[in-house]
């Protein structure tokens, strides 16, 4: 497999996973849990005030459980100030949670398995269920449709611990290998989502979309409208999550929008939609980026040796309960999001194409087409 589209796929995956990311109570919106358990279960994330946590806890809340978190008190730490926080680093110092006792752990901010190994032998016996937030990166064969079974991929030497585009999803893998050895495959449910996006993510790659049309003008698509895409919203992942907690859904789910049913089209038309923008689409051939080096996020020719990985049967968490809300409301509630930031940090977005690089990709294309 070509190294530098591996590469291009796990940096994209892991920008949504690793950044956090704190995000407005307004911007997080849930719907109706199906049964309301017994009684209100006692929660601990590992994490929780990065992109995804914020959106868990505040959807826990709400029906009714008792949160508490585990984190360095580094990230967004006013964002929860009645909620109990064991202040620790997950590299040798969990020492803060000797003495609790929690019906579920929600792990959000494991990455290396060393990390993970230990605080999982450390709750495991002071806890009923492990809940581990993994990535569809883990795959290692992407030359067929990939569901659950698809086989993992490995790294030549486990004693590797620096996170990279090349090392996130194999270290991910043994993420998940160490929790399942240590609170076994009875209590553990892990969750592998595709591209998260929604409000409160810092990453730009799926806002990227939406506000450049906005902008309006010319804009340059890649491929083609039909080209597959796949993404999860935060917020259905975090009712997910909380949903597996409260129904003890026990297994391994690939987290995301059904394949087939989202498009690159689809997406131009709901960031039209929501913008209400004078925006005109260029679509430009794959073989055209490819030559000029070219990549953009969510996106991957249809062609390539990744494309598998945009392609991914997410029935098995349907199944269980997952639901998708529509990709309009994705793309407006992050175009709502996004007007509530400040200048300085809208005044650059992190991913896509900066706009002389946009423009003269264009100039380029009509070039070679006139």
């Amino acid at each position: 497999m070509n190294n530098t589209r591996r590469r291009f796929l796990q940096t994209s995956l892991l920008g949504g996973a690793a950044v956090a990311a704190g995000c407005s109570p307004e911007a997080s919106t849930s719907r109706e849990p199906e049964a309301k358990p017994w009684q209100p279960l006692r929660i601990l994330i590992l994490g929780g005030t990065g992109f995804i946590g914020p959106h868990m806890v505040r959807e826990m809340l709400r029906r009714g459980h008792e949160v508490e978190l585990f984190n360095r008190g580094r990230t967004d730490s006013e964002l929860f100030p009645d909620i109990k926080l064991y202040k620790g680093d997950r590299d040798g110092g969990l020492d803060s949670l000797d003495g609790g006792e929690w019906d579920v752990v929600i792990d959000n901010s494991g990455y290396v398995p060393r990390h993970v190994e230990n605080s999982a032998r450390r709750l495991a016996p002071v806890i009923s269920h492990y809940i581990y937030i993994s990535t569809v990166s883990v795959y290692g064969d992407a030359s067929r449709p990939v569901d659950e079974d698809t086989a993992l991929g490995l790294l030549e030497d486990e004693t590797v611990e620096e996170v990279t585009g090349e090392t996130y999803g194999p270290l991910k893998a043994l993420c998940e290998k160490r929790v399942l050895s240590e609170v076994g495959a009875d209590r553990t449910t892990i969750l592998r989502p595709t591209y998260i996006c929604g409000p409160g993510d810092r990453t730009d790659r799926y806002t990227y979309w939406p506000v450049r049309t906005q902008r309006g003008g010319e804009m340059l698509w890649p491929g083609t409208p039909n080209d597959d895409i796949q993404i999860i919203d935060v917020r259905d992942l975090a009712n997910f999550t909380v949903d597996c907690l409260e129904q003890t859904i026990i297994g391994v789910f690939n987290t995301c929008t059904p394949g087939g049913s989202f498009k690159m089209g689809d997406l131009m038309e709901d960031s039209l939609a929501v913008t209400a923008s004078d925006m005109t689409p260029t679509w430009v051939s794959t073989d055209f980026l490819n030559e000029h080096e070219v990549r953009l996020p969510i996106w991957e020719d249809p062609a390539g040796e990744m494309a598998a990985l945009l392609a991914v049967d997410g029935s098995r968490a349907v199944a269980a309960g997952l639901k998708n809300r529509p990709t309009r409301e994705t793309a407006r509630d992050t175009v709502a999001w996004w007007k509530t930031l400040p200048g300085d940090r809208t005044a650059t977005i992190r991913a896509g194409l900066a706009p002389e690089r946009e423009a003269e990709l264009l100039a380029l294309w009509a070039a070679r087409n006139a």
